[in-house]
């Protein structure tokens, strides 16, 4: 499970996530940088999700592997 490159996709994308909603926790105003790396966090959880949308799409028409 580790070794699949959707793993490693969706942990980053969690990771960003964790950033996004830690950014809006915040007590203060956010910054012109804050809302700038918000912008990029969300465009790379975007790009990231249609990296994901493609494997899956690839993967979709592919006969199962059997378990015996």
């Amino acid at each position: 499970m580790m070794t699949d490159p959707a793993f490693a996709i969706k942990h980053e994308v969690h990771q960003l996530v964790d950033r996004q909603i830690e950014t809006l926790r915040q007590s203060s105003g956010l910054t012109t940088s804050d809302l700038s790396n918000y912008r990029e966090r969300s465009q790379k959880i975007t790009t990231l999700y249609r990296e994901l949308d493609r494997m899956r799409r690839a993967n979709f028409g592919r006969p199962l592997p059997r378990a015996s």
